[in-house]
């Protein structure tokens, strides 16, 4: 996958993806990332890339020519998102990020700076994202996030595909306990059932576990996750009446002949 990052601040992201599993994927070609500065798209001695928003106000806003002339630089491929950082966009989640690892190809992704970026900008966005409900400095730290979480998904990037299922957000809960050596470190042990090589036990406790985590932490995942389980069970149960349907229909038929 190609992700193109237009930054101002490209060297944000040069311990990113020279570190861990994101150096590695880069190594095996997974994924390639290309950095690109607005300020090389400017006509001015200056390089300017900000100017004062119309009507006044507080800040300075990315002006929109260089935006433009960085995006349009840059190759089409087939399936493509532009993407801008942005607080007022849809916010991360697993799902999200799934969605851009399995459907797209190539991930142009704008970081504003300032006050935010020249409405006009967004005749070049097909999808806004925000990291959550809060403010930063800019959009390179959003980004960061986003060129992780699609990555690690991307095949061959995790060494244990298995691992990337059974996590938190992927099922739609959170993320059961888990324990490594020693068995009892300074007196917390390790729950027995774990110890016990009972597969099966095992296997219920973690999803136990799993639902009484999100009851503590986020009751409105778990919530959602109890909805969307109830409609799995009534379009199954649907289903299956369909097929019930049929085989009679088939019966009848048959006494005809």
């Amino acid at each position: 996958m190609r992700f193109d990052i237009v930054t101002l601040f490209p060297d944000c992201f040069t311990s990113v993806l020279s570190s861990g599993l994101l150096a590695k994927a880069l190594a095996k070609q997974i994924a390639q990332v290309n950095l690109i500065n607005p300020r090389d798209f400017t006509n001015d001695k200056h390089r300017k890339v900000d100017d004062e928003p119309y009507g006044g106000g507080v800040g300075m806003l990315m002006k929109p020519e260089p935006i433009f002339a960085a995006v349009e630089s840059l190759p089409i491929l087939p399936q493509r998102e532009v993407i801008l950082m942005s607080p007022q966009g849809q916010t991360i989640n697993q799902p999200l990020l799934r969605e851009l690892a399995t459907n797209y190809n190539q991930l142009v992704v704008i970081c504003g700076h300032y006050e935010g970026v020249d409405e006009r900008v967004l005749h070049l966005v097909t999808r806004e994202v925000s990291l959550g409900d809060f403010i930063l400095t800019g959009g390179e730290i959003p980004a960061m996030a986003l060129l992780n979480g699609v990555v690690r998904l991307l095949p061959g990037t995790v060494g244990k595909v298995e691992s990337l299922t059974a996590e938190s957000f992927e099922e739609g809960l959170l993320d059961y306990p888990q324990y490594t050596r020693p068995a009892n470190f300074r007196g917390w042990k390790v729950p027995d059932v774990l110890l016990s090589g009972n597969h099966a036990a095992i296997a219920q406790w973690r999803y136990e576990q799993q639902i009484q985590r999100t009851s503590d932490r986020r009751p409105d995942l778990l919530e959602k996750w109890q909805r969307d389980k109830e409609q799995r069970g009534r379009g199954s149960r649907g289903a299956e009446g369909a097929e019930e349907q049929e085989s009679r229909g088939n019966k009848g038929d048959k006494g005809k002949n």
